[in-house]
């Protein structure tokens, strides 16, 4: 599939693998189309007699994700897109067409029947936490988190002296946070880490969530910091908009009376900054400086860090 006038380059080669692999799942009918490569990882357009499918093959960073999202799939099946194929030691998924991607501009409202679905999963999967971890997803439970923090404060960060010193001076009112919600007794299991409107799909009218590869195994309700930020930041959504209000008790039904959990979830909200900064350094950590700049975000979600810990 791959053109003649291409040398036999590495990326060529692995390529040529790949196309292999997938033909020994699907019917080719033409070259793989290149759609994102991230030092994450990378995804391409895969034509084949039925129609169209994804292939994403994951960097070491990533590489828990195909065999996650093949066991999520196969427990919620109508909330994840169809695994066609994967191969957990090479990092590679093959995934049917999930249909158009939600993105952006279209309001809150879909998120109205798609966070009660996700809870759902998340407490299902609170049966399949060790199971999850022996597959390499990442622990950031928060008994760990203290840690976390303080590898945090050893990175070189986009922040001034006396930023860094807020901080370190928060360190211990962050572990009594961690302490606080671990209390609640909401049990720990799968966080997403990155659910906006770019990782969901919706094939026949039915929302599916993409790209599990920033997951991890913490406190559920972590997730929706990342949610409501992009409804705030994209959807121009006010934080004191009603829809707010509406999106987190629907989220908080399956769990329990959202009366009762509101509190929880305001703390773990808190806590939502942070956590998604351990997300973002362990994938720093993990790709070359001159690529750093794919975590553009980063900034933004320490000036919020610092916010609370003002």
């Amino acid at each position: 599939m791959c053109s003649a006038r291409e040398t036999e380059h590495p990326y060529v080669l692995r390529l040529r693998e790949v196309e292999a692999w997938i033909a020994g799942h699907v019917e080719l009918t033409g070259p793989l189309e290149l759609v994102h490569k991230r030092p994450w990882g990378s995804v391409w357009q895969v034509p084949m007699g039925s129609g169209l499918a994804w292939v994403k093959v994951c960097a070491p960073v990533q590489a828990f994700e195909p065999r996650l999202t093949a066991a999520l799939a196969s427990r919620w099946p109508g909330l994840l897109p169809e695994v066609l194929a994967h191969n957990g030691e090479r990092g590679w998924l093959l995934l049917a067409d999930g249909g158009k991607r939600l993105g952006f501009g279209v309001g809150p409202e879909p998120w109205l029947s798609l966070l009660p679905a996700y809870a759902e999963l998340q407490r299902g999967e609170t049966a399949h936490v060790a199971e999850h971890l022996d597959a390499g997803v990442p622990d950031r439970r928060l008994a760990g988190a203290p840690s976390l923090y303080e590898q945090m404060l050893t990175h070189d960060l986009p922040l001034s002296a006396a930023d860094y010193a807020r901080l370190r001076a928060f360190g211990p009112g962050f572990a009594r946070l961690c302490d606080e919600l671990a209390a609640a007794s909401v049990p720990e299991t799968m966080q997403h880490d990155d659910l906006h409107g770019n990782n969901v799909c919706s094939y026949n009218g039915v929302a599916r969530i993409l790209d599990w590869g920033d997951s991890c195994i913490s406190h559920p309700f972590l997730t929706l910091f990342v949610t409501f930020l992009h409804l705030e930041k994209m959807e121009g959504q006010a934080r004191g908009d009603p829809w707010f209000t509406r999106l987190r008790d629907a989220y908080l039904e399956p769990w329990g009376q959202p009366g009762e959990l509101r509190e929880t979830f305001e703390l773990a909200q808190r806590l939502g900054p942070f956590a998604h900064v351990f997300k973002e350094l362990r994938v720093l950590d993990a790709i070359p400086e001159k690529k750093r700049h794919f975590l553009r975000d980063l900034p933004d979600i320490l000036a919020r860090c610092i916010a609370i810990a003002a």
